[in-house]
């Protein structure tokens, strides 16, 4: 079960419940995939609002090996999240808010 004072959180992937946490080694990932210099700059990214498919899976990606699973970006692409492509997005914008206090996205 997640523990959003621990910054996890929830999402159902390929039928099952799923762990997303931001660790700090989660974050540092998402800095060196999305080419940010810092945790302001990853931020500020963000809160752009200009988020892609591949900001999804990168986001999605770090968060569930941060909640422990072991998955692979390419595998994440082809799995069935909950929800569609808007369940995908709600779930990056709740794992952000829990990780940052706002939803930036």
């Amino acid at each position: 079960m997640a523990n959003i004072h621990r910054g996890e959180i929830e999402a159902v992937i390929n039928g099952r419940r799923e762990t997303l946490c931001l660790t700090l080694g989660a974050l540092a990932e998402l800095e060196a995939r999305l080419g940010a210099d810092d945790l302001v700059a990853l931020g500020e990214k963000f809160a752009s609002g200009q988020v892609s498919a591949r900001h999804l899976i990168a986001i999605l990606g770090a968060g569930l090996r941060g909640g422990g699973a072991c998955i692979s970006d390419e595998e994440l692409a082809a799995a069935s999240i909950e929800g569609g492509l808007k369940g995908a997005a709600e779930t990056v914008s709740e794992l952000l808010k829990v990780t940052f206090g706002e939803a930036p996205v």
